[in-house]
């Protein structure tokens, strides 16, 4: 059996997954590296995070092999990351459409 992660007593990849998209900054980290690679700065600058959290976020990620250093360009999404980037669309498509079943803008505030 895998190693158990937040909210999971189970280590299956779904529940790692979804843990490790959970953590603050991520989801974002990957948005900012959809277009184009970035510096580190680029990326502190782009999400407003301190040093430390950037840090720790792209040390989550290259660990999950989403996110790689390349020296020239900076920090960029992997093939595994780009994939994952895609699987996202229809996802945001879903969940406009779910917002504006439950009642739309203010649903954040309620969940």
């Amino acid at each position: 059996m895998a190693k158990p992660v937040r909210g999971s007593k189970t280590g299956r990849p779904i529940m790692a997954l979804l843990d490790l998209l959970g953590r603050r900054w991520v989801l974002r980290i990957v948005w900012e590296l959809r277009e184009e690679p970035k510096r580190f700065r680029e990326l502190q600058d782009a999400i407003g995070a301190s040093p430390t959290i950037v840090n720790a976020r792209l040390a989550d990620l290259r660990e999950a092999k989403l996110v790689e250093l390349d020296d020239a360009t900076g920090y960029r999404l992997t093939p595994l990351g780009q994939e994952l980037l895609k699987l996202f669309l229809p996802l945001h498509v879903w969940s406009e459409k779910w917002a504006r079943k439950v009642g739309g803008s203010g649903l954040q505030d309620r969940l």
